[in-house]
């Protein structure tokens, strides 16, 4: 198998990586304790949650412990659904979509942050919005990340 290969694969794993990792979790323990949440906590920077929003997660995953919100292992997953669904939806979109002609979006960050996951995000649900999307790579430090566009876009 080549790298470029095995890059599609890891990413397609990267995708499913979130909601598989958890629910093997959560079958792993039997009750929450400090062991879980660390794994959890991993798992969620591990998927690109990002450490901000990971902090975020955990920090609400405790206070739901806490409030008795969260019992068992099993709880955590509709949970985090809800923090998830509050996180993104707390916003206001500021994004501003071009009525006739293209949009540009610029899309900037140091390395490692998910840029390019998130650019092929980006592609893929204006897609589906019935847009024509164009993807112009201007990484030119990692050759794999036309690749990685192609897999996520």
């Amino acid at each position: 198998m080549g790298f470029f290969d095995r890059l599609k694969k890891g990413l397609n794993k990267t995708r499913e990586n979130l909601t598989n990792k958890i629910e093997k979790i959560i079958i792993g323990y039997a009750d929450i304790d400090e062991d879980l949440l660390d794994e959890l906590e991993e798992t969620l920077i591990m998927a690109d949650v990002g450490v901000k929003t990971t902090d975020k997660l955990m920090t609400a995953v405790r206070k739901g412990i806490k409030k008795k919100e969260i019992n068992t292992p099993e709880d955590l997953k509709p949970f985090l659904q809800n923090e998830i669904v509050k996180i993104l939806t707390a916003g206001e979109d500021t994004t501003r979509i071009a009525e006739n002609g293209p949009t540009v979006l610029l899309v900037i960050g140091v390395n490692g942050a998910g840029k390019t996951t998130t650019i092929g995000k980006l592609a893929a649900y204006y897609k589906g919005q019935g847009k024509s999307v164009l993807l112009a790579a201007a990484d030119t430090f990692r050759a794999a990340a036309i690749d990685q566009l192609e897999v996520w876009g």
